[in-house]
């Protein structure tokens, strides 16, 4: 089944714009930036949306403008307005429990304690969607979390994290193809 939206999971506003916890939208945003292609704000939708077309596979990108822990709200408002299936939706977000600059594409499953899957896994009804996870490392204590997703990496971190971002825009237009198989030996190799 081919990807017909991709969904860059962030925190909205400048004060979260380079934390890590919104590496999902950086990929989506080079995505659009490659493509030249431009976000525009749609209030009523709670979201800045945008298309792509890759080898004549088009395809909305998506970046909410609710918090991460309300992400499932505009998700499910675009997928049922544009009539996208679950399983025609990528997920683009940090992972904690990926090494700093690891990249892999995994589908279904359970939020593994993001809020914002766990928010989108609610509001969609399935974990049965696509999730590109970007490794943003743990810092090692649970009581951490929160203030670490809520940082800035250091340029080190930062770099492995483009990094990872540059690989997984690489197999976008597999994805688009519908061919997760494939772009799963890619990037997950």
């Amino acid at each position: 089944m081919a990807i017909k939206l991709i969904v860059g999971l962030r925190n909205p506003g400048s004060a979260y714009e380079q934390t890590r916890h919104n590496a999902g939208a950086w990929l989506v945003t080079a995505l659009a930036q490659r493509h030249n292609s431009h976000f525009k704000i749609d209030k009523k939708m709670q979201a800045e949306l945008t298309e792509i077309d890759i080898n004549n596979h088009p395809c909305r990108l998506l970046l909410p403008l609710t918090f991460m822990n309300h992400s499932g709200q505009t998700t499910r408002i675009i997928s049922q307005f544009y009539k996208i299936e679950p399983g025609e939706i990528l997920i683009v977000h940090d992972e904690l429990d990926l090494p700093v600059g690891r990249i892999k594409l995994k589908t279904g499953g359970g939020h593994g304690g993001h809020n914002g899957l766990r928010d989108i896994t609610a509001q969609l009804g399935t974990g049965e969607f696509h999730r590109l996870r970007i490794g943003i490392g743990h810092p090692g204590h649970k009581d951490l979390v929160h203030q670490y997703v809520l940082s800035r990496p250091s340029m080190h971190d930062r770099q492995q994290i483009y990094d990872a971002i540059d690989r997984g825009i690489a197999i976008i237009p597999i994805v688009l193809s519908g061919d997760i198989a494939r772009a799963m030996n890619q990037v997950n190799a």
